[in-house]
């Protein structure tokens, strides 16, 4: 089982987390998020523990992550749905590993 771990600073808010996914099978990838001091995180932890490889190829509008997101009562631009997204690709051999960022330009 290879774990891939996104540690995610999602920017003004302040609460830092770290999303794991973890291949439970070829199938299913187990999701963790830790260390947020946030509500709506640890409500959307709670509602999005696993995945399963079809759950990706679902409409956006339709995916068990950003409903979860939403059901949390996630911000918009909340960085945390999309770190569960990239890890569980990772997990699940969707896609490689690579780190993705944002910066403001002054």
């Amino acid at each position: 089982m290879k774990t891939f771990c996104l540690n995610v600073d999602p920017g003004i808010c302040g609460f830092t987390c770290t999303v794991k996914s973890t291949c439970q099978d070829r199938k299913t990838a187990r999701i963790d998020i830790t260390g947020s001091g946030c509500s709506m995180i640890q409500e959307l932890a709670g509602l999005v523990s696993e995945i399963t490889f079809q759950e990706f190829f679902v409409p956006l509008t339709q995916n068990k992550i950003f409903l979860g997101a939403e059901k949390a009562g996630c911000h918009l631009a909340c960085p945390v749905p999309v770190a569960i997204v990239k890890a569980s690709e990772a997990a699940l051999t969707l896609a490689l590993p690579k780190d993705v960022a944002m910066r403001f330009e002054s």
